[in-house]
């Protein structure tokens, strides 16, 4: 059986927390601000940025967009399985040497999104290229079998494709 590696971080779990969901959303704010806030981490040599509007509770877009689903900005809701993994993003991009990510990139518009997937852990972050930085654009568990099919076909097909 595969392990999942050492680099991944703990899940921070809502009942570490006795069910209180302000004190836990609290800790996984906290959390994101000591990865993307206070010590911005690089991908491939290219800094961090964060997308900041629209800001919601005086709290980043790239914040709400790692721990929350929806299509509608406004009408996001928190998903538990998010604010689980709110540390894996940074240890994703920070490990992007590891042989058991799939990364690629494909043109969206005029942006370059950098897809980090990790098929063992289930998860996925993308990034969006910018002129001379990077922005964390979402990350998310994949667990759906066709969902996993898609994302290995367009890893294959983009696969080549440069930063």
């Amino acid at each position: 059986m595969d392990v999942l590696p050492d680099w991944l971080p703990e899940l921070i779990y809502l009942n570490d927390y006795g069910g209180d969901w302000s004190q836990y959303f609290d800790e996984v704010y906290r959390l994101f601000c000591v990865d993307f806030v206070d010590d911005k981490p690089l991908f491939r040599g290219l800094r961090l940025g964060l997308k900041r509007h629209p800001e919601y509770a005086g709290k980043s877009a790239t914040f709400w967009h790692m721990i929350s689903e929806g299509s509608e900005e406004s009408e996001r809701t928190p998903d538990l399985r998010r604010c689980e993994r709110i540390t894996w993003p940074r240890a994703h991009i920070e490990n992007d040497a590891d042989s058991r990510l799939k990364i690629w990139v494909e043109k969206r518009g005029p942006d370059k999104r950098v897809h980090i997937w990790h098929e063992k852990a289930e998860y996925l972050v993308v990034l969006n290229k910018r002129k001379d930085y990077i922005l964390p654009w979402t990350a998310y568990t994949v667990e759906r079998s066709h969902e996993k099919v898609k994302l290995n076909k367009r890893w294959e097909r983009n696969k080549l494709e440069e930063l």
